[in-house]
């Protein structure tokens, strides 16, 4: 009996032994996976809150936002409507450039082959003998060139503008204000200077 007895309490501390390091072991596994918790759960906080900011930022770019159940495969899904976009954005520019392109290659030639306003002042001034008013140049442009819309006040602005580079001449006589191409002026001018020479001699 007292080996029986003693062979039982020497199993009694083994298991005792046993199951107090099992249980150090569990405290010590649940420690860890705690503090694997903890720290997923940190991930998981910061992911959830990257996800309400790429969902803003996905509405604010006008891409339809899918139901929270399809929320696991957004990500897969995020890309294919981004490049789409893209793709329509870009062909969307290429049409714009075309469109654009297209008139102005049109305008080109119509500019070039209407003459300025300036050119239009300066010959009619230039085919003139006699000095004329804004007035005078801005009717006689009107009824030579029915097709455009000639200011009276434009025609003013304009021959003061040539006036400033020497091309026009601008002369008064009593209260009109008289404008003559300098061209002109110029071929007037030397037959009277080859008259007054004459006479000197």
């Amino acid at each position: 009996m007292p080996e029986s007895a003693t062979h039982s309490t020497e199993l009694t501390s083994q298991y005792i032994s046993q199951v107090t390091s099992d249980l150090d072991r569990n405290i010590k596994e649940q420690e860890r996976v705690k503090e694997e918790l903890d720290t997923l759960q940190t991930q998981l906080t910061t992911l959830q809150q990257d996800h309400t900011v790429l969902v803003s930022v996905r509405q604010a770019l006008g891409v339809p936002v899918s139901s929270p159940e399809s929320s696991g495969t957004e990500a897969a899904v995020v890309p294919s409507p981004r490049k789409k976009t893209a793709r329509a954005s870009a062909a969307g520019r290429q049409t714009k450039k075309a469109t654009t392109r297209g008139p102005r290659a049109k305008e080109t030639p119509a500019k070039t082959t209407q003459p300025t306003l300036v050119d239009l002042i300066h010959q009619h001034l230039t085919e003139q003998k006699e000095p004329r008013s804004a007035a005078e140049i801005a009717e006689d442009l009107r009824q030579t060139h029915t097709e455009r819309t000639i200011d009276s006040k434009v025609v003013r602005t304009t021959l003061e503008n040539l006036v400033a580079k020497s091309r026009v001449v601008r002369t008064k006589q009593g209260h009109s204000v008289l404008y003559t191409a300098a061209d002109t002026q110029e071929q007037t001018a030397a037959p009277q200077n080859e008259v007054q020479s004459e006479t000197t001699v």
